[in-house]
């Protein structure tokens, strides 16, 4: 039988490496938005009764919406609490334009070129917190080029997540009012009631607790000291708390202290939670390296986006931890959606202002939207809280 021989000029075409894919369309223009978001009635957790915190009066936001040569749109966002907003909305500035002109499809080159772009005030911290707003949006715009919501795109295992709530609980409230909140909260159909401990009067703390597991019956119930024991402190806490059957025992220590924390999560029943402040995958790394087998709580905005939260997610798999994000239920529910094994979704009501669109929740779940993308779109109330804007591109 005869063959063809391939020519020379076809086969070295063939053998020849092909340009990199590309959806055709670039990033043309984009806007910051730097709004200020006051809390209805400000609230304090431990860190202002040690006094190394004043109450939490309002959430600062920081906005980016995108948009293509294709007219395609992307809306993400980041936040802070207490400082920080500003350098965030000026860091991302300074940054921008290293993203204009180039395939938003291309997400992980785009949060490398702006996390070099900005290298030389470190990696992590404002300067991952507010690239984060900018990797949020692109992948709202890839998933609403889909058609489909963010979990979907990522590859969800879940439509609904579990829920509990936390801003009933924090601790300028009598224990009347967490219980009123805590009520309210439930025939919502919230599943689980978070409250806020570390207290310089640990016995205080126990008074308080003793009084919502009451309230609660069996139902599950959370804790939070936010950083504010040391070392000796937390282990003695720890063991008062057993009795109480908590889903988990929140931040016992300093942030940073992954083998104090590490050694709590091997010690004790209850299961430990950490992570909410830690702003780099290295940073939750430390943990996992020192041995953690307790709850993580990674914050997309704050470890600096979905791209590096979705590279953390897959090792804290890999290690068979539990899994409860931080915060932003908005972005957090979709990547909570996608976890191997059912995590805790935090419920806040806070960004509602800011929302066109409201989330499901019933029967102690958290559902996740049908709209493309993210699937929210930005309120009047929103822009009437903008106190600065910039824009980039076209």
């Amino acid at each position: 039988m005869s063959q063809t021989a391939t020519p020379p000029a076809a086969a070295a075409a063939a053998a020849a490496p092909t340009a990199p894919a590309s959806t055709g369309d670039r990033i043309r223009s984009i806007t910051l938005s730097h709004v200020v978001l006051p809390l209805p009635n400000p609230v304090s957790d431990a860190k202002v009764l040690t006094g190394r915190q004043k109450p939490l009066t309002e959430t600062v936001m920081l906005f980016v919406e995108l948009t293509t040569e294709q007219g395609l749109e992307g809306m993400g966002f980041s936040y802070s609490k207490r400082a920080g907003g500003k350098a965030q909305y000026a860091h991302l500035k300074e940054v921008m334009d290293v993203a204009i002109g180039q395939d938003p499809s291309d997400i992980a080159k785009i949060y490398e070129s702006l996390m070099w772009a900005g290298a030389s005030v470190g990696r992590s911290g404002v300067a991952t917190q507010a690239v984060a707003a900018l990797d949020v949006a692109l992948y709202d715009l890839k998933a609403r080029r889909a058609g489909l919501p963010l979990a979907k795109l990522l590859g969800a295992h879940r439509d609904s997540c579990r829920v509990y709530n936390t801003s009933g609980g924090f601790l300028q409230a009598s224990v009347e009012e967490i219980k009123e909140k805590a009520t309210a909260s439930l025939e919502a159909g919230i599943g689980g009631i978070k409250v806020k401990v570390g207290q310089p009067d640990w016995r205080e703390d126990l008074r308080r607790v003793t009084a919502l597991r009451e309230h609660l019956g069996d139902g599950p119930f959370m804790v939070d000291a936010n950083q504010q024991w040391d070392r000796a402190r937390a282990r003695r806490m720890c063991r008062e708390l057993e009795r109480f059957d908590l889903v988990w025992i929140e931040e016992p220590l300093d942030a940073w202290d992954h083998v104090g924390h590490a050694d709590l999560s091997r010690t004790f029943d209850t299961p430990i939670a950490t992570g909410e402040m830690l702003t780099s995958v290295d940073e939750h790394m430390g943990l996992v390296d020192a041995g953690y087998r307790g709850i993580v709580q990674p914050d997309a905005p704050r470890i600096g986006g979905i791209t590096p939260f979705l590279r953390f997610a897959t090792l804290a798999a890999h290690h068979r931890l539990d899994l409860a994000p931080h915060y932003a239920m908005e972005i957090h529910l979709h990547l909570a959606a996608t976890y191997p094994t059912e995590p805790w979704v935090e419920h806040f009501e806070w960004l509602d202002p800011l929302f066109e669109e409201r989330i499901e929740i019933h029967d102690g779940h958290i559902f996740v939207p049908d709209r493309p993308g993210l699937g929210f779109t930005l309120t009047d109330e929103m822009r009437s809280l903008t106190v600065d804007t910039a824009t980039f591109g076209a």
